[in-house]
This record gives C-alpha cells, sequence and structure tokens, in this order.
C-alpha cells in the first residue's frame, strides 16, 4: 500500500520525465579523475592490506593500468574486484577470464562490459557456477 493514489503516482511520473528530458532524474556523468584522485588509487593498490587493494580494484574511474596490475594481484579477492569493475578494460577482462579462481572467472561473465566472445567460451567452463553465471548473463543480454 503506498501513500500516493495511482494518478498521483501516474502525474510525479510524468512530471519528473518531463524535469529530465525523459532521462533518469539521476542521470549525470562524473568528473574525470585527477591527478591527485590517481595517485592515491595507486597507493591503495600498493597496501599490504588486501581489503584496500580491493577498494581500489573497485573505483569506477580507477587508471587501466592500475586495473591492469591488480588483475595479477595474488590475492584472488583482489582479482575479484578487478573482474567486477566494469572500467576494466577488454585485454584485462580476457585474462581474468583464464583465471584459475572459480569465482574470478564468474565475476569476468557478470560484468556488462565483457567481450561478446567470452561468454561463449565461459559457458563450456569446468565449474558449475560459472557457466550458471553465464546462462543468468546471456539472458539479460537480449
Amino acid at each position: 500500500m503506498g501513500f500516493l493514489s495511482p494518478q498521483q503516482r501516474a502525474a510525479l511520473a510524468a512530471s519528473s520525465q518531463a524535469d529530465a528530458g525523459g532521462a533518469p532524474l539521476s542521470s549525470f556523468s562524473s568528473p574525470p579523475t585527477s591527478a591527485g584522485k590517481a595517485d592515491r588509487l595507486w597507493r591503495l593498490a600498493s597496501s599490504e592490506s588486501p581489503r584496500i587493494r580491493e577498494s581500489a580494484a573497485l573505483a569506477h574511474r580507477a587508471p587501466a593500468g592500475l586495473l591492469r596490475v591488480l588483475a595479477a594481484d595474488p590475492d584472488p579477492g583482489v582479482r575479484r574486484c578487478v573482474a567486477r569493475n566494469e572500467a576494466s578494460s577488454e585485454d584485462v577482462l580476457r585474462s581474468l577470464a583464464a583465471d584459475p579462481d572459480p569465482l574470478v572467472r564468474g565475476w569476468v561473465a557478470a560484468n556488462p562490459a565483457v567481450p561478446g566472445d567470452l561468454l561463449p567460451a565461459l559457458a563450456g567452463d569446468e565449474e558449475a557456477q560459472v557457466r550458471a553465471v553465464v546462462a543468468w548473463a546471456e539472458r539479460w543480454e537480449s
């Protein structure tokens, strides 16, 4: 049960779309990564703590070189975060698709930026969990 009548909800939805020109009101671009932000991310990535390196790997505006370095991190949790990051480049996702950790491969399959030819390749993965993520990802692509 809502506080608004169906007519009020319809009027609110119509006015919101008109105000935003048909785009969602929350649609905006983040500013580019500043040199200071990039420097902080590189320092986070060099931490001894895998959890701190994970936070760098999840940064939406992480520099491509940083994600390449973290894709080779010895900790699988860090590599999983790189595989989840939509900013990861195609070459990084391709390398992680062959990672020995099945959760890394599963996150590659779940990444909306995954190259189209990787899903069919991951569909034959030895781990049922990875194959299940591929089946899920193939449904939302269409």
